[in-house]
């Protein structure tokens, strides 16, 4: 089938993860960062979803920024009743010779439709150099595949 209309007709993006920033040793670094809950019913229950997560990184040579995170779902509004739908760890940057400023976008391919009617994306950013290392990390659900009326 052709799609002839504006892809962002069938999409919805939804802020995931809080704006974040880490210094390595410091603030923010290995530290769990507690997701958005989002209610998938609200938006049409969609079935399918990429997590992206925009990063900028200053790093020493050879130093990484790595990204923790779990994917979580369930059926009740708080998600005390979470399961993981999906996790993992990322190496997201390794600094360059001299050390360098690197930005990107990692993507995580997931499956809303396996969980519950609420979903969440838990995220913990870790440097590896143990001082002057910093980065900046967000997050945001690209969802697709939702119930819609015929036109």
């Amino acid at each position: 089938m052709i799609q002839n209309r504006n892809i962002g007709d069938i999409l919805r993006v939804l802020r995931a993860v809080p704006n974040t920033a880490l210094t390595a040793g410091g603030s923010g670094d290995d530290t769990e960062v507690t997701g958005v809950i989002i209610d998938r019913a609200a938006i049409g229950m969609p079935k399918s979803a990429v997590v992206a997560i925009p990063f900028t990184a200053t790093l020493g040579e050879d130093e990484t920024l790595a990204v923790t995170y779990t994917v979580q779902e369930g059926d009740a509004a708080n998600l005390s009743d979470a399961a993981t739908l999906a996790s993992g760890t990322l190496t997201a940057a390794t600094g360059g010779t001299g050390g360098s400023t690197e930005t990107g976008c990692l993507e995580i391919d997931i499956t809303p439709a396996a969980g519950g009617r609420y979903t969440r994306v838990n995220v913990t950013p870790d440097l590896s150099a143990s001082g002057t290392d910093t980065a900046a990390i967000s997050g945001v659900v690209v969802f697709g595949g939702m119930d819609r009326v015929p036109q």
